[in-house]
């Protein structure tokens, strides 16, 4: 049988360049996502514009306030509550260099559920049981009932979420937060806080007691 070894060559070099083409698009996806997960769902080009400029947003807000310009903490609640979407964002590097699940509010449905993963509701009405929207500026560090027995007090700075302290809102750690992502399972919901995995909030808590100023955490949707 006559062997074709130029086709054979071409296939060959075809192959090898479509892979490292694949390699190269996969590191620039990775790039984007640095401490994220690779999962398709994790976060598209759309939402990580709209952390980009969130952060811009919140760098200009930490300078005029005097907060710390070094990093923020940023909840996209527009994801699905099974995928990463608390950030640690450094604004020197203007990118996530940590990242991890939080809860949200179950407000009327079941406690610990996960029944809103999808589309979260929001509220600052005492006793709602609702995640609020917007900027708090983290307060003194406490004892919790929950978790590595940590929480943060977290001030509600505009309209849609000064019920914060009244609320007992804090951030806080819970067991029934995972340290991988859970997807399509959603994040047990809480009455109410941000509560991370127990290992992120030990990496929260070593960072935010190092700061020597106010730290902006701001959820937004």
């Amino acid at each position: 049988m006559r062997t074709h070894y130029p086709m054979i060559l071409f296939i060959a070099v075809a192959i090898i360049l479509f892979s490292c083409n694949t390699n190269s698009a996969q590191q620039a996806i990775n790039k984007e996502n640095i401490i994220l997960p690779s999962a398709k769902h994790n976060i598209d080009s759309i939402q990580y514009q709209n952390l980009i400029n969130r952060s811009e947003e919140a760098f200009t807000f930490c300078t005029k306030k005097k907060y710390n310009t070094d990093y923020c903490l940023l909840i996209n609640m527009q994801k699905h509550s099974g995928t990463f979407r608390f950030y640690v964002w450094d604004f020197n590097a203007k990118h996530a260099v940590d990242s991890g699940l939080v809860s949200h509010g179950c407000c009327d449905k079941l406690w610990s559920n996960d029944e809103s993963k999808e589309k979260v509701q929001f509220s600052n009405v005492p006793e709602s049981h609702c995640s609020s929207l917007g900027k708090y500026r983290v307060g003194k560090r406490g004892v919790s009932n929950w978790g590595i027995k940590v929480n943060y007090l977290i001030h509600g700075l505009e309209a849609t979420n000064n019920n914060a302290v009244e609320r007992s809102v804090v951030l806080h750690s819970w067991e029934a937060i995972t340290d991988a992502e859970i997807y399509p399972k959603g994040s047990a919901e809480s009455w109410g806080c941000p509560a991370v995995s127990n290992a992120f909030m030990q990496r929260l808590d070593e960072r935010l007691q190092k700061s020597n100023k106010s730290v902006l955490l701001w959820i937004f949707n």
